[in-house]
């Protein structure tokens, strides 16, 4: 009798630690299955086309070439991309503590990448409405510079006027004889 109660004792024991195993196993995996991470909301397709762009104008206060960032839509970028970073130069910056320096009533003539220079053509509002001033100048040909420089393909930037090269400012402190590169 006693070695009978002994074998019941033993299954009902281990009866009871399989349930156990059994029972906490299956809480465990739902609870792993439940501390997945999930998103806060849905990627949108809009939101995956998103890139972010530095444009460069200057700062109000220190006068210094300063990026903005823009967070834009990748496909804008495909058909010319440069066109599109010199026209948010044209449009000026969001940023209050900003300001564009290429001169109000420029028009873009053109844009051409050709051997890793990118020659931008502008109107001649360019050089005529342009405040003149070494530093002035300066930063108004660094802005377009370090803007489609961000481009991995463009190494230099010529400055052409209705076409034309060799154009200089009013002021002749600056002349476009030459092509620009990113100063580092």
């Amino acid at each position: 009798m006693k070695k009978k109660t002994i074998i019941i004792l033993s299954i009902m024991l281990i009866a009871i630690i399989g349930i156990t195993i059994l029972y906490f196993r299956g809480n465990i995996e739902y609870e792993y299955v439940n501390n997945e991470i999930e998103p806060e909301e849905e990627i949108s397709d809009d939101q995956l086309r998103q890139t972010m762009i530095s444009v460069y104008y200057v700062d109000k206060n220190s006068n210094e070439i300063m990026p903005e960032v823009k967070i834009i839509d990748a496909k804008n970028l495909l058909n010319n991309p440069y066109e599109v970073l010199i026209n948010y130069l044209l449009e000026g910056p969001k940023s209050e503590n900003l300001k564009k320096a290429i001169p109000d009533g420029v028009k873009l003539n053109s844009v051409n990448l050709k051997s890793g220079v990118l020659y931008v053509d502008f109107s001649k509002e360019f050089i005529e409405n342009h405040p003149g001033g070494e530093i002035e100048e300066s930063n108004t040909i660094y802005t377009i510079v370090n803007t489609v420089t961000e481009l991995t393909e463009v190494e230099a930037v010529k400055i052409l006027i209705d076409g034309e090269e060799n154009k200089c400012f009013v002021d002749e402190k600056m002349n476009f004889s030459e092509s620009f590169v990113r100063l580092k």
